[in-house]
C-alpha cells in the first residue's frame, strides 16, 4: 500500500507541474509548448504507472503496458468509456512525442494536452478514492 500511495504522489507531483504552465499559451509560445510536451511524457508515465501499481494492489491484476492497464482501469470502473478513449489516444500521443520530433505534430499534441491533465487528474482522483475508501474498511 506504501508503494501506491508513493506513486500517487508522485502523479500528483507530476500533474502540478503541467498546471503551473500557462497552458493557453502552447500554441503561440514554442518554448512553452516544449516544456508542456516534456512534462506531459513524464506526467503519463507517473499516471499509467501508478494505476499499474493499483491495479495490482487492489484488483488482483497484473497488467505490463500502458495500454493494458488503461483497458483494466476501464474494466475496474476507474475510467469511462469516453476517457478510455481519450486515454489510449493520450497513449499513442507519448509514444509518439518519445520517438520522433516533428513541429506539426508538436504543436497538434501540445493542443490536447489540456484535455490530458483533466483526464489524469480525474484519473488520479479515482484511484486516491478508491484507496482511501479500501483504507477505511479495512480499519
Amino acid at each position: 500500500m506504501e508503494r501506491l500511495r508513493e506513486r500517487l504522489t508522485t502523479a500528483q507531483r507530476a500533474l502540478e507541474t503541467i498546471n503551473r504552465l500557462p497552458l493557453e499559451k502552447l500554441p503561440s509560445d514554442d518554448v512553452i509548448r516544449d516544456a508542456a510536451i516534456q512534462r506531459f511524457e513524464y506526467t503519463f508515465e507517473a499516471v499509467w504507472k501508478a494505476a499499474q501499481i493499483y491495479l495490482r494492489e487492489h484488483e488482483g491484476l497484473e497488467v505490463g503496458s500502458p495500454k493494458g492497464v488503461i483497458r483494466a482501469c476501464f474494466r475496474v470502473g476507474l475510467l469511462d468509456e469516453d476517457q478510455t478513449r481519450l486515454a489510449l489516444e493520450m497513449a499513442d500521443d507519448r509514444n509518439l512525442t518519445v520517438h520522433t520530433y516533428n513541429e506539426t505534430l508538436a504543436q497538434a499534441i501540445a493542443s490536447r494536452i489540456p484535455a490530458y491533465a483533466r483526464l489524469m487528474e480525474r484519473w488520479l482522483k479515482a484511484m486516491i478514492e478508491r484507496t482511501e475508501r479500501d483504507e477505511r474498511a479495512f480499519t
